[in-house]
């Protein structure tokens, strides 16, 4: 199986809790005005690379806390994502997954598409919405802007209620 990726940071501090290794998808459906990564947004950008790849990239890294996933917009290739998702899961990294969805919008997309069910449920830190310039904030932990949120997905799912997270660890233990 491959992806559509626009490129691999393979030790950041600021793309969520801990040492992480961060996938940019390409390509993106939102065009929101300011993104922080215009050039993920064409589809058929970037470049395609294997799981097998990217999960060798994955393992040369020892000291690694956990998997983010951002963009582009990783729910459009939600069925690859999910599948280097649950790879990881069990070896114990945590996985933080960007969208400029709504977790309501991908929750009730979910009912019709299971890949983007088992993504969210692979994900334990969503940060949702998009990016809107006019709530631009620098001082939030992990976001651009005042809309977007940091949900934990497992709290969220097992309760049914919304688990929204602006505390400065959000809730991932590293």
């Amino acid at each position: 199986m491959e992806l559509r990726i626009a490129g691999v940071t393979e030790e950041s501090v600021v793309d969520g809790p801990g040492i992480r290794l961060v996938i940019y998808a390409q390509g993106c459906l939102q065009s929101c005005p300011g993104c922080h990564n215009p050039e993920t947004q064409d589809l058929e950008g970037g470049t395609l690379v294997t799981l097998k790849e990217l999960a060798e990239k994955i393992c040369r890294n020892p000291f690694l806390d956990g998997l983010t996933f951002s963009g582009g917009e990783p729910f459009l290739q939600a069925q690859a994502f999910a599948r280097l998702a649950q790879e990881f899961k069990p070896r114990g990294l945590t996985l933080v997954t960007y969208t400029g969805y709504t977790f309501e919008y991908l929750y009730n997309e979910s009912r019709r598409d299971l890949s983007i069910y088992r993504l969210l449920r692979a994900t334990d830190l969503l940060i949702d919405g998009p990016y809107l310039q006019e709530k631009r904030d620098l001082n939030l932990l992990y976001r651009g802007s005042r809309n977007q949120r940091i949900i934990n997905v497992s709290r969220t799912l097992s309760s049914g209620n919304l688990s929204v997270d602006e505390g400065t660890s959000a809730g991932l233990r590293y």
